[in-house]
């Protein structure tokens, strides 16, 4: 499927920089770029020359100047290219100025600008990605640690299509077994049959519920974990962020209360993307009300975001009266953290900021909950298609695990393996599409 139109797009980020990228891709790519450089080199060469504008008289280009840069050429030909049509690339140097001039060449030539992600999807329509690789693009540009970076390469090869086709040709065996003994008599089946049968049943869930763990391991690594840093005010929270980030990002004071909302920073534990969140110190409530409303704005914000974390940090410390006064939040992931441990021990895991006593302990539990959390079963929060249909795909062959008649067991794998396939098949509605592409950044 070649497009009509051909579009154009700085396809590196903007700013100050050594040399910067434009992309044009589309049937008349070698034409606009021809125009713009003068020469276009042989497909999967390049070649250095000027840039200059198109014939300003034609085109009415805005700058009438002529040239407008030097650098590099290179060319694609269809269909060996990323977007799977003619494409040519200029390098120009980096900068502001220069490549938007350049890409106002190529407009005044014959293209137009791309939209986001256009030209992944070009590639996507083209048939040189699938739906999974064109994801794993989009998560190996936002990865922020190597874990996340090797997730999204996985991906970017295939590797969770290839898992799927797996599962769908072992349904499909299960399936075809099941299907012949239902043309036979019962009299000619083993006597174990149905119980081997479902056994290989079990097996064929237990792959999936397999695969649904690293479909959802991948979802933290995409997203980054929300954990978040809570407990009494002078509970230790803003050392403990400091140390973590290996920093000084918050501010460190003897006063309690010196956090009044929340910082939020981006942090590496052990190859997990994770959001660290310093909040409020939590208080008591006071009987009728009253106290200081910007601190109890910030302690109900610590609240919300404790609700929606991946993981809380819950600080205590044998130097705080406040401590005790607070109760351990009400959430599935908590980490008992007893901070200050140079001054006295208490329970949970003993951290010290000042000695360093507990802290490579601390990452390693952090990473420890991160992958229980993504291994664990549960709803997913919304957005993973195959993790939901394969959810739904394993609650219909799980639903039959007392059943002994062979037909309902045959029609439970068959199913599934129709389901699977329906993965495999990858039909895609123009609403999926867009919400996929329209998260890139134009020029990718």
């Amino acid at each position: 499927m070649i497009l009509g139109d051909t579009i154009a797009a700085i396809a590196t980020a903007p700013g100050r920089g050594g040399v910067a990228v434009i992309r044009v891709s589309g049937p008349e790519a070698f034409a606009v770029a021809g125009k713009v450089a003068g020469t276009i080199p042989a497909p999967g060469h390049f070649v250095f020359t000027a840039f200059s504008n198109p014939n300003t008289q034609t085109f009415k280009h805005p700058n009438p100047s002529s040239l407008l840069d030097t650098g590099l050429v290179l060319a694609f030909k269809s269909p060996h290219s990323y977007t799977g049509e003619d494409v040519v690339e200029f390098q120009c140097h980096g900068g502001t100025v220069t490549p938007r001039r350049i890409l106002e060449a190529c407009f005044a030539a014959g293209a137009r600008l791309a939209r986001r992600g256009e030209f992944t999807e070009r590639a996507f329509l083209n048939g040189r990605l699938t739906y999974e690789q064109a994801e794993g693009v989009l998560d190996l540009i936002d990865a922020k640690t190597e874990r996340a970076a090797d997730a999204a390469l996985e991906g970017l090869a295939g590797a969770g299509q290839k898992e799927i086709r797996r599962l769908y040709a072992r349904a499909l065996e299960i399936s075809s077994t099941a299907e012949h003994a239902l043309d036979v008599s019962e009299d000619e089946l083993p006597a174990d049959f149905v119980r081997t049968l479902k056994s290989q049943v079990s097996d064929l869930g237990n792959e999936i519920s397999g695969e649904i763990k690293r479909l959802k391991a991948g979802k933290i690594l995409r997203e980054g974990a929300l954990v978040v840093l809570a407990g009494a005010p002078n509970a230790g929270k803003s050392s403990l962020m400091n140390a973590l980030l290996r920093e000084n990002r918050a501010i460190v004071s003897d006063i309690p209360g010196t956090t009044r909302d929340f910082l939020e920073e981006w942090v590496d534990i052990e190859g997990w993307p994770v959001r660290l969140v310093d909040t409020a110190g939590l208080r008591e409530e006071k009987a009728g009300g009253g106290g200081d409303v910007i601190e109890k704005e910030g302690i109900a914000r610590a609240r919300e975001l404790m609700a929606k974390a991946d993981l809380v940090l819950f600080l205590s410390a044998s130097d705080n009266p406040n401590t005790s006064n607070i109760q351990t939040p009400k959430h599935p992931s908590v980490l008992s953290i007893h901070s200050k441990s140079d001054l006295g021990r208490g329970p949970g895991l003993n951290v010290s900021v000042k000695t360093g006593e507990g802290m490579e302990d601390l990452r390693s539990a952090i990473a420890a909950e991160l992958a229980a959390k993504a291994s664990a079963a549960g709803e997913e929060s919304g957005g993973d298609r195959d993790v939901a249909e394969l959810r739904r795909i394993l609650s219909d062959l799980s639903g039959g695990e007392g059943e002994s008649d062979l037909v309902l067991v045959a029609n439970r794998v068959r199913s599934a393996a129709e389901a699977l396939g329906e993965l495999v098949g990858s039909t895609y509605s123009a609403d999926l599409l867009d919400s996929l592409f329209s998260r890139f950044c134009v020029g990718k």
